[in-house]
């Protein structure tokens, strides 16, 4: 007789991965010999700039990097980010004890609940927000309380409008600017009213800066940590996926509240062994190299951008354009969710995007639309979506 195995509890109460699912739908659907256009996930579809390339194949030759690396990164890394943070945003940081390395930005927003929660402790959670949030929360069995991304407020948060008995008991809050999914964009006063609003409180502010090197119409995207207290309430996370299309060289860091970062990096001491010294040397030369690469990466998406918005106006689907991120938040046409919606573009059109709903109640109406593709796939996308003739 085989005996059953039964997971912990904590695994039974993950969430279902969406993206897993999203995957699997769009990849049944090219398998027939359709001509798919997957604009459903968030993976940078050019490659990494050649001289970083070329570090890491230098650095692999390397004997030194074929040992354990140190348990928390080499040091020449952790100063590289902190210089381009001085050098992108005037924020000073200690490389040894304000910096964390992680393998990506993924396990760093899982890992900081684990960090920070314990059963019962409440997380203050976006919706509609990054899935993987919800993931941490579970895994440390704490609850979270949802705060509504609204169009009227510009996708920002309303703190007057989250409940007491939630803001008792909460200990950590997470925000992402520029946004995924609705691709907006926080201002300063924002940041401001964040830093006072976790003091009194007594909250830790988890900012996912993921997508912070991506903003258009010449506006930079603005840093938490550059606001005045951030680091006394707060971290940052930061990622080379998507500045340098690095996306499967899983480099992220944590940055700020020094001691936020050493419980990372102690959670980190127990789980791995940090990265091949040869990526992280790699990372380095991406983070001190020149920037010019990232600068037409950012004009690029906004040429995309535009591309698009243009072809959609054409049979009248208007929606504001992105302020930041590679991600396209568009409304629903009446009479559809954004799952019933989102399948008719697969199955009428061979288009794939992210319903709303997976990211969160207040998602449903729209759904999400990545920018990674040429502007000539764009604009075939948006032929296809015309062809409907669901506008009016």
């Amino acid at each position: 007789m085989v005996k059953t195995i039964t997971p912990a509890q904590r695994i039974q109460e993950l969430p279902k991965q969406f993206f897993a699912a999203l995957v699997a739908k769009a990849n049944a659907r090219a398998a027939t010999g359709r001509d798919v256009l997957n604009f459903g996930q968030g993976n940078p579809d050019m490659p990494t700039p050649p001289h970083i390339v070329e570090a890491l194949k230098q650095a692999a030759d390397n004997p030194l990097y074929h040992k354990y690396p140190p348990f928390r990164g080499f040091a020449f890394l952790k100063e590289a980010i902190a210089k381009r943070y001085k050098d992108d945003y005037g924020v000073e940081l200690d490389p040894e004890t304000e910096v964390a390395v992680l393998f990506g930005g993924k396990t760093g927003l899982i890992e900081i609940s684990q960090c920070l929660l314990d059963p019962g402790d409440v997380a203050l959670v976006p919706d509609p927000g990054y899935p993987d949030y919800w993931s941490g929360v579970a895994l440390a069995g704490g609850t979270m309380a949802f705060m509504p991304l609204l169009a009227q407020n510009g996708f920002l948060p309303d703190y007057e409008a989250i409940p007491a008995d939630a803001l008792a008991k909460a200990k950590l809050m997470f925000l992402n600017y520029p946004n995924n999914p609705t691709s907006a964009t926080a201002t300063k006063s924002f940041y401001e009213d964040t830093v006072r609003f976790a003091e009194g409180n007594g909250i830790v502010v988890a900012s996912d800066f993921a997508y912070g090197a991506i903003g258009f119409d010449g506006k930079r995207p603005v840093s938490f940590l550059e606001t005045p207290g951030a680091k006394e309430v707060g971290i940052e996370f930061y990622t080379l996926s998507k500045t340098y299309n690095m996306a499967g060289w899983r480099v992220g860091f944590a940055l700020g509240n020094r001691d936020v970062i050493e419980m990372l990096n102690l959670i980190q001491d127990h789980y791995y062994c940090s990265l091949f010294g040869g990526i992280q040397e790699a990372a380095a030369a991406a983070l001190t190299g020149p920037q010019d690469c990232v600068a037409s990466l950012v004009r690029t998406y906004e040429r995309r951008r535009n591309a698009l918005y243009d072809a959609l106006a054409e049979f009248g689907w208007n929606a504001p354009k992105p302020a930041g991120s590679f991600f396209c938040w568009l409304p629903v046409p009446e009479g559809y969710t954004s799952a019933s919606f989102a399948d008719l573009l697969l199955e009428e059109a061979d288009l794939v995007v992210a319903p709303g709903i997976g990211f969160g109640t207040h998602g449903e109406g729209y759904v999400r639309l990545g920018l990674l593709a040429s502007e000539e796939r764009l604009e075939e996308a948006a032929r296809r979506i015309g062809r409907l003739r669901l506008f009016r």
